[in-house]
């Protein structure tokens, strides 16, 4: 009863193709596994890495990474039986894990690049971010991820298997109007709009960015020099790195209810000064 019909109408896909696909499966979420796991460690474990604004990084880290761990090896388990094997409660929790991981990373995204917009774009006149600054933004997160995915557990829309039948997501086909709204409004709240927000923060990023390396081409060629870089500056800052790192670790797609905030704030200490512009190689 959890099959819509849609796909009945499809032969059965070659066992090879389900072979391949959990093949490629289980070795993207070892990689996951590891690669976030790796991220988590480091940005936890080295004090110069432990600000307001790597708090997000690492929340971003423990989503992907939980997310793998979560889906993974149930994809892989139902590739090898080449059908859902795992009964309708599994089905649910699959589904239920991918949407909230997948929200809370993409929010999470989101809130690290209206972080970048704040220090390079406003640059002093930004406030800087602090301890209980991040956690409020990471607890508004899940929160928000987590009402959208129970919703279809109360009714509003259902978690049923799809495609070849190896995996389980929300009921997209579902001609009813009030599931439809689901559909709909999850697309708009937990895809469009983040991913709007997003191009429109490094959009200003960039553009900021490019205005300065060309008015230090300009001064350059005003002092007659080759660069006004020093070496220095030429290293790129690690608040720089950082408006790239969300997209650049292991982005396949945790709260922090189970450390108490006040030890949070003790371990990841607040930015002390707000990063000057010279700082992050945008002043002359």
């Amino acid at each position: 009863h959890l099959v819509d019909a849609h796909w009945y109408q499809f032969p059965p896909m070659n066992p090879l193709w389900h072979a391949l696909l959990g093949f490629v499966i289980g070795v993207l979420g070892v990689i996951s596994v590891i690669g976030n796991g790796m991220v988590i460690y480091i940005f936890t474990s080295t004090k110069n890495l432990r600000t307001p604004s790597n708090l997000l990084v690492v929340n971003l880290a423990t989503s992907d990474f939980l997310m793998m761990l979560a889906m993974s090896p149930a994809m892989v388990i139902n590739c090898y039986y080449e059908t859902w094997v795992l009964g309708p409660l599994f089905c649910e929790l699959y589904a239920l894990a991918g949407s909230l991981f997948g929200c809370g990373s993409i929010w999470t995204m989101t809130m690290i690049a209206f972080d970048r917009y704040n220090v390079i774009v406003k640059g002093l006149s930004a406030k800087p971010m602090t301890v209980n600054g991040a956690l409020i933004r990471i607890l508004g997160i899940w929160v928000f991820s987590l009402l959208w995915t129970i919703a279809p557990m109360l009714g509003w829309n259902r978690y049923v298997p799809e495609g070849n039948m190896t995996a389980c997501g929300t009921d997209y086909l579902n001609k009813d109007m009030f599931s439809r709204s689901y559909i709909l409004i999850y697309s708009i709240f937990v895809y469009f709009l983040p991913l709007f927000l997003i191009i429109y923060s490094y959009f200003f990023i960039i553009q900021a960015v490019a205005a300065h390396e060309k008015n230090m081409r300009e001064q350059a060629k005003k002092m007659n020099v080759a660069s006004l870089r020093s070496a220095e500056n030429q290293s790129t800052s690690a608040e720089c790195k950082l408006a790239s790192s969300s997209h650049d670790h292991f982005p396949m797609v945790h709260g922090v209810d189970s450390i108490p905030s006040h030890q949070l704030r003790g371990y990841f200490r607040d930015d002390q000064d707000q990063p000057s512009l010279h700082d992050l190689g945008l002043s002359l």
